[in-house]
């Protein structure tokens, strides 16, 4: 594990000397009314022994990309939500699942990354932990090559598995320097095999003092084991629940499921006319077919 300890070092030595944004209306102080990080500047810095590629994320899949709009707010109202959790309990590493499939739980954790990453100069890390069904590296246009599924099995080092983007600055990507991702690697039909091993646990205990926040998307937990497994590595689960789609009982079944963990709550996605209260975190994005999501209309909420 030396090498992987002295690359993020490295980068914590950098990041602590990197220049911070004077833009007055980017920063916010935090105060008792406003729990979030103040938006500063991106990272000048990046983790120097990660590998780079030019991702290619699409703003039909990452609304969190968007200046404005019903989506980018809607996970700008989740993640204040995330930050006021941590003022409840120890929160960093947030493990987000569905009851069944197709309910929009890698679309969710890509733009909370996304989100967090936008809105901090600290390094922020996403993690596919859907080693049956991996999504994540479609929704950035990363590869899928060296995963998690490696590590797990004992083929590949952590340092090797970890990417960061290194496309040019633009409107689709800027402010994602500070973003690492995990793929799931190669499908495996032994996966909860390698869930189970505890490997998992021994590369968040790695990373977790070089990033803020840590988000895993893990598998839809009424349909395989591993989630719950996965689960034991997290400090919270935040479970995904589609609107006029997912059955009451289903979402009961999942909260049950994660009994031994500190379920945050539900985000409620695909609404078509949101609620104007109640305990459910929401917002606007229809996933398709492959997990991405349409562009959010914006209906003035």
């Amino acid at each position: 594990m030396s090498r992987i300890h002295e690359a993020l070092q490295r980068a914590d030595r950098e990041r602590k000397i990197a220049p911070v944004s004077r833009d007055n209306h980017a920063a916010v102080p935090r105060s008792t009314t406003s729990l979030e990080e103040p938006p500063l500047t991106k990272p000048e810095s990046a983790l120097q022994s990660t590998a780079q590629h030019p991702w290619k994320p699409s703003i039909a899949s990452f609304p969190t990309l968007a200046e404005r709009g019903a989506g980018v707010e809607q996970f700008r109202s989740l993640r204040s939500r995330i930050y006021q959790a941590r003022y409840d309990a120890p929160l960093k590493t947030i493990l987000i699942s569905s009851g069944l499939p197709m309910e929009g739980k890698s679309f969710v954790a890509a733009n909370l990354a996304m989100s967090l990453a936008r809105n901090s100069i600290h390094n922020i890390m996403l993690v596919d932990g859907d080693l049956r069904r991996p999504t994540l590296h479609n929704l950035l246009g990363a590869p899928n090559a060296p995963g998690l599924s490696d590590y797990l099995a004992g083929t590949a080092d952590l340092i090797d598995i970890m990417q960061r983007d290194r496309s040019p600055l633009s409107a689709e990507n800027a402010g994602i320097s500070n973003l690492t991702f995990i793929p799931a690697g190669k499908c495996s039909d032994n996966s909860s095999e390698l869930v189970s091993n505890h490997r998992i646990e021994e590369l968040i205990a790695t990373v977790s003092p070089h990033f803020d926040w840590i988000v895993i998307d893990a598998p839809p937990v009424l349909a395989v084991s591993d989630a719950v497994e996965l689960a034991r590595a997290a400090d919270a689960v935040l479970l995904v629940a589609r609107g006029a789609s997912t059955p009451f009982e289903a979402a009961q079944r999942a909260q049950a499921a994660f009994s031994s963990s500190r379920i945050l709550g539900f985000v409620l996605n695909d609404v078509k006319d949101a609620p104007r209260g109640g305990s459910y975190y929401y917002y606007y994005g229809e996933p398709d077919a492959g997990g991405h999501a349409k562009r959010p209309k914006d209906n003035g909420r």
